[in-house]
């Protein structure tokens, strides 16, 4: 720790938990790259790769709870790390699948085990930086998801075009591995990290005098406080959007555009990276806002009700009359869904006690992939019949309700914003 520059170490934590980020929807995202290749190999059908998606969903939107009670009850250290090297292995053992049933089997495994991420995130944030430098640092790890998504096409196609798909899962899982063992041995929590200063623990025990008060701490807290159901009711409709930018952007190029793998490698990143700057947008614009007067909630409510006008620009999607103007709205859409995403992530770590913040992203997060699960059943059984293009203007219909119910439910003045629904 003595090359990391006193008073900087939380950033280099907040880097570590990015790291892992990255590789976490690296492994996730292998399949959606592979995806084409797959239902030739496998002979599926939309509906049955639906059902595959749907595998990973079920489970992940279930463990997401688990997760985060279980990284509060071990600590975020031991938590993180058994789930990482549970969804390593998880998605190394896509390599043996034999068909879309048994290829359901392993994503099962995949979401169960990938689904600590978000939780750890957030708890990571609530324990190492004050509220002002929150947006930031969750923006940052919130990179991580867009940038996983961002490296997977060319990774996982040059993997399939050089050796065959199965070294692709091995490949990422493999990368996953690693990081685990680097997150051992790297985070400690700041009560004990021996490498935290006495000027940064300052820093960072101080700046939480900006908390709104009276914060809920447990479990029944959460679930009873107007608080939660503020961020878990929009993160219900809003995460649909992502979701279907994970798992259908190249069976849409595919399907509509008659796109090869190689070309799916050269366009399908982009909208990750446009979204990688949503993310970074997330993470400045609050505080902007409350340089200029803004509350510490409204700061994120703006932010997130900016990110969900975008959206419209991916609801235009069947007016795009090349591959490219298909892709530039689909840029639009991954800057939209991880500025407003951000912002939703951002509001656990303020409005929960650090106790509780795994917990509570954790049933949020439930909320959001329960979500996504029924737009994904909506997405298996039409877009054959009817196509994409309505169900793009139904993700951003919903996006833009998420926001209207932040509003009407997340109050900024103080204890009333924790009141108990």
């Amino acid at each position: 720790m003595k090359l990391i520059p006193s008073g900087k170490l939380r950033w280099w934590i907040i880097g570590l938990v990015t790291l892992g980020t990255i590789l976490n929807y690296l492994a996730r995202s292998t399949l959606s790259v592979a995806a084409p290749t797959l239902k030739t190999e496998f002979a599926m059908t939309t509906e049955q790769y639906s059902w595959v998606v749907l595998a990973f969903q079920a489970s992940y939107t279930v463990m997401q709870t688990v997760a985060g009670t279980v990284l509060d009850a071990l600590g975020t250290r031991l938590g993180f790390f058994l789930f990482a090297v549970g969804w390593a292995f998880a998605n190394m053992a896509h390599a043996f699948a034999t068909g879309w049933q048994s290829l359901a089997f392993f994503r099962t495994l995949l979401g169960a085990t990938e689904a600590a991420a978000i939780p750890a995130g957030a708890k990571t944030v609530a324990t190492w930086f004050p509220p002002r430098e929150r947006p930031l640092a969750t923006s940052m790890f919130q990179m991580g998801t867009s940038v996983g998504n961002m490296i997977a096409p060319p990774l996982v196609a040059y993997c399939i075009l050089i050796w065959n798909w199965e070294a692709a899962f091995i490949v990422t899982g493999l990368l996953s591995l690693v990081w685990a063992g680097m997150w051992w041995v790297g985070y400690r929590d700041p009560a004990v990290h021996t490498g935290l200063s006495d000027a940064e623990r300052k820093l960072i025990d101080e700046g939480r005098s900006e908390d709104v008060v009276a914060k809920p701490a447990t479990k029944r807290d959460v679930l009873r406080s107007r608080s939660f159901w503020a961020i878990a009711t929009p993160r219900f409709l809003a995460e649909p959007a992502w979701q279907t930018f994970n798992f259908f952007i190249p069976l849409y190029l595919v399907a509509v555009w008659n796109l090869d793998l190689k070309s799916i490698a050269l366009w399908a990143w982009l909208p990750f990276l446009a979204a990688d700057f949503g993310s970074l947008a997330a993470g400045l614009l609050p505080n902007w806002l409350m340089r200029r007067g803004a509350g510490l909630l409204a700061s994120r409510k703006i932010t997130m009700t900016l990110g969900a006008l975008c959206m419209l620009g991916p609801a235009c999607i069947g007016f795009a009359t090349t591959p490219g103007m298909a892709i530039a709205l689909f840029c639009v859409g991954g800057f939209a869904h991880q500025m407003l995403n951000g912002a939703l992530m951002t509001l656990c770590s303020d409005v929960f006690d650090k106790s509780a913040v795994g917990t509570a992203t954790g049933m949020a997060g439930t909320s959001a992939w329960v979500g996504g699960m029924l737009f994904t059943l909506l997405i298996g059984q039409s877009a054959d019949t009817f196509g994409y293009n309505p169900l793009f203007v139904a993700l951003a219909a919903l996006d833009l309700l998420a926001a209207a119910v932040l509003w009407g439910l997340l109050r900024d003045r103080g204890r009333e914003s924790l009141r108990p629904a």
